[in-house]
């Protein structure tokens, strides 16, 4: 672009198209030597112009037919023509009116190469071609209405809604009321969400996700990037969040997605490299495209020492963050880096700690969320994931208080101690969590070893449950310790809830359904498993019906809001709980 920013540097110190003076010199010009150095160039000019003409033509057809690649150099071309004829005839024989004919042309052109690199998503370029186009005129409503696209898709609402509101004031936004005014109110709804995070899935759950999948605002919550005890930089609440509450909404930097072969191991292994591949080449290309994604992903952990790394500050992340020289522009894209960076920071869609809603719920799916990838893990975990297309919703699956790192669970935190420990081995880490640390000291006693013997033998899981329960009694286990505990032996009490053999002979022995899933949800956040098992009882025993159950549903409601966010109304959360 030297020679784009050099010419309009000329542009810019030619005088104005409209002075008098200027016209009154041409008109002297004209009328002193008439015929003769217009006569000599006007075979030159009328060739040149032809030719202009066909690289306009041929531009536009190719726009048309939406073939970008070759569009955008064709547009290349005609820039590149009419900027030499511009060069060459102010130096040989300036003409006012030819000039602002030019003008206009180049305007176009960068607007409707503009238009192509945006369909590409070479949203960096495009913005370019849309400030190169806006110096000749800076009301031009095509250039305007292209340039709020661009920064609606780059989640910069707010200044896209200049755009639009600056566009809303030329005459052809008369014309096109219809189209401009949806986008006004979309990007002043957008706008809104980014501020708050108060999304609303109700209508397309209700619609059973028939609908195409909601748009998402980027939003940034109560959040700061710290250093975490457990590793590296972590996520930490900086003001105490309800249970429910939306602290991190944002779009994947790329995802593959693919529904995998079942009956063959190897064939679904393959599937899974083509997909890691696929997965590899679209954060590469993003990264490749636009200089400050490739800055935001080399922010991420690659699994070194990241002693000397500095912590990022959250602004950064946030979309209205400006491409400042220090900070985004000279990036080079590293492959080996980011390959690392993948390996430590992609999460796969289908997880413990996650909801997939729509129709990628029977996929598997792996993709980049940047911030997300900050969010180390706990077996206490504090918050949940709620995917939505290639968004991701972060959300409180307990109350979180104020300075507490954000975590969630990489795998599943509803088994003992010892189970845990050979996960955490397998994801190449040693979790020292507080809930690890406390079952550590306790895991060699005799009642913790009988019950984890008899988990998925099929023996009475009543008996293993009051064996716990009593042991709990005797090392006078206390408030989260005993949520902790619960926890890993969860399935024991699932299945002694779930049978009314066991419950005829134990349920007075052990505590009720109601105090067990309400310490569990208080230890390690709301989860799926637990309340359908609390669901079915309640059912059972007529504990959600009307008039009747008032507490038993609000509190089911309230755990409900723990797994999926506050993203929806009551009718529909009742939907997805099957209330």
């Amino acid at each position: 672009m030297t020679v784009t920013i050099s010419i309009f540097k000329f542009l810019q110190s030619t005088p104005d198209l409209n002075s008098n003076t200027l016209c009154q010199e041409k008109l002297t010009e004209r009328e002193s030597n008439p015929g003769s150095e217009m006569k000599e160039a006007e075979p030159e000019m009328a060739e040149e112009e032809g030719k202009m003409q066909q690289l306009r033509s041929k531009a536009t057809e190719l726009l048309l037919r939406e073939e970008w690649k070759d569009s955008i150099e064709a547009y290349s071309n005609f820039i590149s023509v009419v900027l030499n004829h511009i060069f060459k005839n102010h130096n040989q024989n300036p003409d006012p009116e030819n000039l602002l004919k030019q003008q206009k042309s180049l305007c176009l052109a960068f607007s409707n190469r503009a238009e192509a690199r945006f369909r590409l998503r070479e949203y960096a370029a495009a913005l370019k071609d849309c400030d190169e186009a806006l110096k000749i005129e800076s009301s031009h409503f095509k250039t305007l209405i292209c340039k709020g696209k661009i920064l609606f898709s780059l989640n910069r609402y707010g200044a896209a809604l200049d755009c639009f509101r600056a566009a809303n004031l030329d005459p052809q936004g008369t014309v096109n009321f219809e189209t401009l005014n949806a986008l006004l109110e979309k990007c002043k709804k957008f706008d809104f969400l980014s501020k708050t995070g108060s999304f609303d899935l109700s209508d397309w759950i209700m619609n059973g996700f028939r609908e195409k999948i909601p748009e998402l605002a980027e939003y940034i919550g109560a959040i700061e990037i710290k250093i975490s005890e457990i590793s590296g930089f972590g996520l930490f609440a900086t003001k105490n969040v309800e249970s429910g509450s939306v602290l991190l909404a944002t779009k994947a930097i790329a995802t593959e997605r693919g529904i995998l072969p079942q009956e063959e191991e190897d064939s679904g292994e393959n599937a899974q490299l083509v997909m890691w591949k696929n997965f590899i080449d679209k954060v590469v290309e993003s990264a490749t495209k636009c200089s400050k994604t490739c800055s935001l992903i080399n922010m991420l952990s690659t699994g070194g020492n990241e002693i000397d790394r500095q912590v990022p500050e959250v602004g950064f992340f946030r979309p209205e963050a400006e491409e400042e020289e220090n900070n985004f522009l000279n990036q080079k894209v590293d492959v080996q880096k980011i390959l690392s960076i993948l390996d430590m920071n992609s999460l796969v869609e289908d997880s413990i700690s996650a909801k997939v809603l729509g129709k990628y719920s029977g996929y598997y799916g792996v993709g980049l969320w940047l911030l997300p990838s900050f969010i180390n893990h706990s077996c206490d975990p504090n918050v949940r994931r709620l995917h939505i297309g290639d968004h991701l919703i972060i959300h409180a699956s307990r109350d979180i208080k104020a300075g507490e790192e954000l975590t969630f669970a990489y795998f599943d935190v509803l088994q003992p101690f010892q189970n845990r420990k050979k996960q955490a081995e397998n994801w190449g880490f040693i979790c020292s969590c507080k809930r690890c640390r406390f079952e550590e000291n306790l895991c060699h006693k005799q009642e913790m070893r009988e019950v984890e013997m008899i988990l998925g033998k099929g023996l009475d899981m009543g008996g293993a449950v009051y064996r716990l329960e009593e042991g709990m009694k005797r090392w006078m286990v206390r408030g989260k310790g005993k949520g902790y505990l619960r926890s890993s032996f969860w399935g024991a009490y699932s299945e002694a809830y779930q049978s009314e053999k066991v419950m005829r002979r134990w349920g007075r022995k052990i505590p009720s359904m109601g105090i067990i899933v309400d310490i569990i949800v208080d230890a390690i956040g709301s989860d799926e498993r637990v309340v359908k098992v609390l669901v079915e009882s309640l059912k059972r025993n007529g504990g959600l019906n009307i008039g009747c159950g008032m507490l038993e549903m609000e509190k089911v409601m309230k755990f409900g809001r723990g797994i999926y966010g506050k993203t929806m109304k009551k009718q529909a959360l009742r939907t997805l709980l099957q209330l």
